[in-house]
């Protein structure tokens, strides 16, 4: 259904593309070679003028100027060639989402881009015929400022609209009514209550020469109620990594540059380390001399999960009834440590190997995960177990219904601790995965994850070899022969 000026108001589906401007990609420091698409609810449609609630206790609701593509004859498997046949016009649209509520549902954005109001649209429609798809201009003002001025020239997308239109057509039927939302540029970021944005898509008639325009889309920002229920699904949560993708940058988002952080892991070293496995990294350890940098006796409370990130130390001493009625109690050091933690830190516990009550349990891992730490690592017990496993990545001795005062008195933080008979020392980089927790001194990181990439290269190498039938003497590691041989593998890659 469409309002007179063909804008829809309750379209069959509402399709958007995750990157498609050269701007928005040189940005963040990826450009995709295909176009990857989620959906929104219709019921996020929003008129302009209309306001958008950003939830009480939340900081991150950004606004994404768009060109909506709206669909004015059924299209199945079309090519690009005839695809703009089938498209009635474009008109403005802006793609809300709340950051806060985003990494629970990763790509598909169904939580944070879905909520009523999420999707403003019009007011007014630019008929198709008259609009050339590669000479389109948008532009996004926020309190009158220009924040976004892009256009859709070969130069400024990286997938003309034809493309999108006829890729969406072989794998969905198009509907007239169905809205397509291509992308934002550069420039997108947070906005609050009390701000008003505004969208505008502008073509050339193709028949007269003159400027065709949507009209000005605007929306106004209002403080909405917060109440989510932890009780039935993710609660808000942010970390430093969403803060810089919202806001757009580090700087807008008030936050030091990654090069003058201490104990911080850029996103490029903490991806690496991601990727290497911890045998691996143990390996290149032990060939520097250092030999005791195993975790001993953790494992995930969920198979197949991966940690990665500095250590935020906790120490706990046997448990004295004196002492627990003393430091156990109230805002203790163990509280102190959740609330302290900082965004891609691992809590690491010193319990002894006391694995006889928990360490931690739903509520501290839900502070936790709201601090922006990566995973706990504990050489004791977890209570809550269940709960805990679908809240952050945990690795533990043991789980335990016992509370913490039956084994432990939570002492201080931020100090040395022994973990799992390693030393960890505050801001030391912690790796997990199925074989087990390593700790890493910080100044060896990269040379030490570097090597143990190169390694897994070779080894995988090593492992084609073998499974064709080779014998591995003088090839496992490579020597001779077989190193001439890897290395031209390597040189021509």
């Amino acid at each position: 259904m469409s309002t007179p000026a063909g804008v829809p108001v309750r379209p069959g589906k509402i399709v958007a593309v995750h990157v498609a401007y050269e701007s928005r990609s040189a940005q963040r420091g990826k450009r995709p070679s295909q176009p990857s698409y989620f959906l929104k609810a219709t019921s996020s449609l929003a008129a302009s003028g209309d306001t958008i609630e950003r939830p009480a206790g939340t900081s991150l609701l950004a606004f994404e100027g768009e060109i909506a593509v709206v669909i004015g004859t059924t299209a199945r498997s079309v090519s690009p060639a005839e695809a703009w046949a089938f498209v009635e016009g474009v008109t403005a649209s802006n793609d809300f989402g709340l950051y806060d509520i985003k990494t629970a549902d990763k790509g598909s954005n169904l939580r944070s881009k879905s909520r009523d109001g999420y999707t403003p649209l019009g007011p007014s429609i630019i008929p198709a015929s008259e609009a050339d798809p590669q000479s389109l201009r948008i532009r996004t003002w926020v309190n009158g400022e220009v924040k976004q001025d892009d256009g859709t020239s070969a130069a400024q997308l990286i997938f003309p609209l034809t493309q999108i239109v006829a890729d969406l057509s072989q794998h969905m039927t198009l509907e007239p009514g169905d809205v397509i939302l291509t992308g934002t540029p550069a420039g997108s970021t947070v906005v609050a209550p009390g701000d008003m944005v505004e969208v505008e898509v502008t073509a050339t008639s193709a028949s007269t020469g003159s400027e065709l325009s949507s009209g000005r889309l605007v929306t106004n920002v209002v403080e909405g109620p917060g109440d989510f229920d932890p009780n039935l699904g993710s609660m808000p949560a942010v970390d430093e990594a969403l803060q810089v993708d919202a806001w757009g940058s580090r700087e807008a988002a008030g936050l030091a540059p990654e090069e003058t952080l201490t104990g911080v892991l850029s996103q490029e070293l903490r991806a690496k380390l991601a990727e290497a496995p911890t045998a691996g990294l143990s390996a290149q350890l032990r060939a520097r001399g250092l030999n005791n940098v195993v975790i001993e006796g953790v494992c995930a409370l969920v198979p197949g999960t991966k940690i990665v990130g500095t250590a935020k130390t906790l120490r706990f001493v046997p448990n004295r009834e004196d002492l627990f009625k003393s430091h156990g109690g109230g805002y203790n050091a163990q509280k102190r440590a959740f609330d302290s933690l900082q965004s891609g830190e691992v809590v690491v516990i010193e319990a002894r190997g006391e694995s006889g009550s928990g360490t931690l349990g739903d509520v501290l891992a839900l502070r936790a995960k709201a601090q922006g730490a990566t995973g706990v690592i504990t050489d004791g017990g977890v209570r809550d177990s269940a709960e805990v496993a679908g809240i952050l990545p945990v690795f533990s001795t043991s789980k335990n219904p016992a509370v913490l005062g039956r084994k432990h008195v939570p002492w201080e933080s931020d100090v040395a601790v022994a973990c799992g008979n390693a030393t960890v020392l505050p801001g030391d980089v912690i790796v997990g995965d199925d074989d087990g927790v390593i700790v890493i001194p910080r100044d060896l990181v990269e040379e030490v994850v570097d090597a143990a990439l190169a390694k897994e290269i070779e080894d995988g190498w090593v492992a084609e070899q073998v499974a064709a039938g080779n014998p591995i003497e003088s090839l496992f590691p490579p020597k001779g022969e077989w190193k001439d041989k890897f290395d031209a593998w390597k040189a021509s890659r």
